[in-house]
C-alpha cells in the first residue's frame, strides 16, 4: 500500500521555521535559543520571515517532499572570535532550526557569509 502525506501539511512544518527572524553562526550546537543567540554566537544577522516574500521560499524538494531554502546571508558581521560549527535560526522565543556548516575560523571584527541552504521533509516512503 502506497503512503501519502499532502504536501500542504509538509508545507506548514516548513512555515514555522520561515517565521525566523534572526540567523546566527555558532561554536558548538544549541539547544536552545538562548545558547543560539548568546551562549555560542559568534555572527548574527536580522531575517525576514515569510515564505517567498523575505529569506525563505517553501517549495518543492530536491529528491522529493518538500523544503524551505534559507537565502544567502552575506557579509555578517562577526561579534565574537572562535570556530564556527553550526548555524541557528530563531524567532522571537524559539530556536527553530539547527545546522551544521563548514568548520571555520571566524575572527571579531570580521564577516562571514553563510550560502542558501534549506531543510526537506521527503515524501512519505
Amino acid at each position: 500500500m502506497a503512503k501519502y502525506v499532502l504536501d500542504a501539511s509538509m508545507d506548514a512544518a516548513l512555515a514555522v521555521v520561515a517565521t525566523g527572524t534572526i540567523l546566527t553562526v555558532c561554536t558548538a550546537q544549541p539547544t536552545t535559543r538562548t545558547e543560539a543567540v548568546t551562549t555560542y554566537a559568534l555572527a548574527d544577522v536580522v531575517v525576514t520571515g515569510g515564505d517567498g516574500n523575505g529569506d525563505f521560499t517553501i517549495g518543492n524538494g530536491d529528491t522529493s517532499g518538500r523544503k524551505v531554502a534559507v537565502t544567502q546571508q552575506a557579509d555578517i558581521p562577526i561579534d565574537t572570535s572562535g570556530t564556527a560549527t553550526h548555524v541557528a535560526i530563531c524567532d522571537g522565543s524559539t530556536l527553530l532550526l539547527v545546522t551544521t556548516c563548514t568548520s571555520q575560523a571566524l575572527t571579531s571584527g570580521g564577516t562571514v557569509t553563510v550560502p542558501t541552504f534549506d531543510l526537506e521533509i521527503a515524501d512519505a516512503a
